[in-house]
């Protein structure tokens, strides 16, 4: 991870991810009007934090809000939602954000779409691209999670510790939205 910095390191594992990347102002993107499939950009990420009116702080933790949430049981889920792109992911990872995470199955748009492209075009850069941005900035994401359809775009915190598994590439955790009174 972290390639383009100039020093690649390893791969994190989920033991030693910072503390300080699981307690931290929320922010949602609305992305439930995109089609099945679509592969979210660098635009789309800048158009609806101007939508939200939100500035991106470092370690802000962003989640994406695709509707495969409302599909969660059913037999289309892990075919439902949009995916976060290399060129997303790397809008976020370049301001500073740490901690991402989906109410889809992947960080990425849901495979079928993506081996239809690759096999359309051979084009291997389009497999589980959101993911392999962590190889040039190091960046965990949370996935599968449940009512993002109830959050507003910012203000408000996320809690999301994950269960310290050593050597794992990742760990459970129960992600909970914290609003001030």
């Amino acid at each position: 991870m972290d390639g383009k910095l100039g020093d690649a390191k390893p791969s994190m594992t989920i033991d030693p991810v910072p503390l300080d990347w699981c307690f931290r102002p929320g922010v949602k993107l609305d992305f439930r009007d995109r089609p099945d499939g679509y592969v979210c950009t660098a635009a789309d990420v800048e158009a609806e934090l101007k939508r939200i009116g939100h500035v991106l702080q470092p370690l802000d933790i962003v989640v994406v809000n695709t509707r495969a949430g409302s599909r969660y049981g059913n037999d289309d889920y892990v075919n439902a939602g949009c995916g976060m792109g290399y060129e997303a992911t790397m809008y976020l990872l370049e301001r500073g954000v740490r901690l991402t995470g989906t109410d889809a199955w992947s960080w990425d748009a849901p495979f079928s779409y993506t081996a239809k492209k690759f096999a359309e075009t051979g084009d291997k850069s389009l497999l589980w691209e959101g993911h392999k941005a962590g190889k040039d900035i190091g960046y965990c994401h949370l996935e599968k999670l449940h009512n993002l359809e109830a959050l507003p775009g910012d203000g408000f915190t996320i809690s999301c510790f994950p269960h310290k598994i050593r050597g794992a590439s990742a760990g459970w955790t129960r992600a909970v939205a914290i609003f001030q009174d």
